[in-house]
């Protein structure tokens, strides 16, 4: 199925959603070896591409992916301790959310990808969450990570354009008895099966709900200048589908 966005109109990402194909890393020190990152070759979303990723009433909240906006206060563009002590005690959505926070990423600019392994110091590329530890039949049922860019910076969300369970079917004769993981996606383009990566820009006070466990992902700085802070909360709206 790959990404599903729940968007009004084409309006709602002119100009802030691209597209690129994805590389895989051979020998870069801050990186795995092997990792999955888009290779900056991007280009904007169509509003056919659009179309393609809209979520309509069949798709389960588990599996959508929506955009959202909070507002934030003033702070010091160099305060990201301040940023830090926000998310603490921020409601997300006032009351539409879970608000115990996960935990928060800052990021300096210029980072084709985020996410690092704590025990390496390098990082990963295209990902998926394994928070609630679902096999391949229940992978679509995962709780939704809500993220907030703090700033000061704007930064990106990274999409893969298949998700876990198209790439466990691909890759294995009984997914059925498979438990997902990021390593699934790296044999995926290692074995010559395309990938393509959505990007979505986050200005300071832009967010996301996303099936992280669900669909290949990782946030971005390339090309921004300011680092930023990303605030995450993980769960399910109250009376999600």
């Amino acid at each position: 199925m790959g990404p599903q966005l729940a968007f009004h109109s084409f309006d709602d990402l002119r100009g802030r959603c691209d597209t690129a194909p994805v590389r895989q890393t051979t020998s870069e020190s801050d990186y795995d070896d092997g990792a999955i990152v888009p290779d900056e070759n991007w280009k904007s979303i169509t509003a056919a591409d659009a179309e393609q990723h809209r979520a309509d009433d069949s798709v389960p909240d588990s599996i959508r992916i929506e955009l959202v906006h909070r507002p934030l206060p003033d702070l010091d563009s160099d305060d990201l301790a301040g940023r830090l002590e926000t998310a603490a005690r921020l409601d997300p959505l006032n009351g539409h959310w879970p608000t115990t926070l996960l935990g928060c990423a800052a990021s300096p600019g210029h980072w084709t990808t985020t996410t690092e392994d704590s025990t390496t110091g390098r990082r990963i590329g295209l990902h998926v969450d394994n928070f609630d530890r679902l096999p391949y039949a229940r992978r679509h049922q995962g709780r939704r990570r809500l993220c907030l860019n703090l700033g000061p910076g704007p930064r990106y969300l990274l999409i893969g354009d298949h998700d876990i369970q198209q790439i466990c079917r691909t890759l294995h004769a009984d997914p059925d008895r498979h438990h997902p993981h990021t390593e699934d996606i790296r044999r995926y383009v290692t074995a010559g099966h395309p990938l393509r990566c959505l990007r979505i820009r986050l200005d300071p006070g832009d967010g996301y709900i996303a099936p992280t466990e669900f669909l290949a992902h990782d946030g971005s700085t390339a090309g921004i200048d300011q680092p930023s802070v990303a605030a995450f909360w993980l769960g399910q709206r109250p009376n999600a589908s």
